[in-house]
C-alpha cells in the first residue's frame, strides 16, 4: 500500500507537467497567420455585377477578362484608325484595382511599330477604361484588398 501511495504521487507530479498551459503572445499567433497564407493570390477576384452570377471563381474570373478586354476592342473598333502598313501586335495593358474599386492604368507595353501607326493608341485604351461598369474589389480573407492584373489586348488592323 506503502508503494502504491508513493507511485500515485509520483504519477501526479509527472501528470502535471503535461498540463502546464504554454502562453502564446497575439503577435507569435499573428506570425503564424501571416506565414499560412499567400499573398499573391486572393479569395476573390474582381468583378462586375454582370460577372457575380458565375458558377466558379475561374468562370468570375474569365468573365471580368472578357468583358474587360470586350470594352478597350469596342472603343477601339469604334474609332477610324488610318495606317501605312499592316498592324498585328499584342498589348500589355497592366492595371490596379483598388479595395474601393478604382480601375488605374499603370503600365502600357506597345511595340513601337504599333505606336508609330497609331501614336493615340494609349489615349484610346485609357478613354475606354472610362466607360467600363462598377467593379467589385478582390477579397482576401474577408477583406476588400488592391489587386494588380495584366491584360494582353490583340490589335489587328489592315
Amino acid at each position: 500500500m506503502k508503494h502504491f501511495v508513493f507511485i500515485l504521487a509520483l504519477l501526479s507530479i509527472c501528470a502535471c507537467d503535461d498540463l502546464k498551459v504554454k502562453k502564446t503572445s497575439t503577435e507569435a499567433i499573428l506570425n503564424e497567420e501571416l506565414q499560412s497564407f499567400t499573398w499573391n493570390e486572393v479569395d476573390e477576384y474582381p468583378t462586375f455585377s454582370s460577372c457575380e452570377t458565375s458558377a466558379t471563381q475561374q468562370y468570375r474570373k474569365q468573365c471580368f477578362e472578357q468583358t474587360l478586354a470586350a470594352t478597350i476592342l469596342k472603343r477601339l473598333e469604334a474609332e477610324r484608325i488610318i495606317v501605312n502598313r499592316d498592324v498585328l501586335d499584342t498589348l500589355l495593358i497592366q492595371f490596379k484595382i483598388s479595395d474601393t474599386g478604382d480601375l488605374s492604368l499603370l503600365n502600357f507595353k506597345v511595340d513601337s511599330l504599333t505606336q508609330a501607326e497609331i501614336p493615340n493608341i494609349k489615349f484610346l485604351v485609357t478613354s475606354s477604361l472610362d466607360s467600363l461598369p462598377t467593379i467589385e474589389p478582390a477579397i482576401k480573407r474577408g477583406q476588400k484588398v488592391n489587386s494588380l492584373f495584366t491584360l494582353p489586348i490583340i490589335i489587328k488592323v489592315n
